[in-house]
């Protein structure tokens, strides 16, 4: 993540907003990434498949927080 005058940008960034864009209202999603700085807690996260991000080579897994 990099600052820019008051804002910030970068790939992370880019990434989110991707990965944000891939959900539909009400759903929480993350990458492999947070899935993996959350294993032995008790977060659960269920698989929501590979997605292509506009912008970011390759394909995501994506991992949805289930409904309360």
């Amino acid at each position: 993540m990099e600052r820019r005058d008051g804002d910030v940008g970068g790939i992370a960034v880019h990434i989110a907003a991707r990965v944000t864009a891939a959900a539909r209202p009400g759903d929480i999603l993350t990458s492999s990434t947070v899935r993996d700085l959350v294993v032995g807690s008790d977060i659960v996260l269920l698989d929501h498949g590979a997605h292509r991000l506009k912008g970011v080579e390759g394909t995501w897994q994506l991992f949805m927080a289930p409904p309360p």
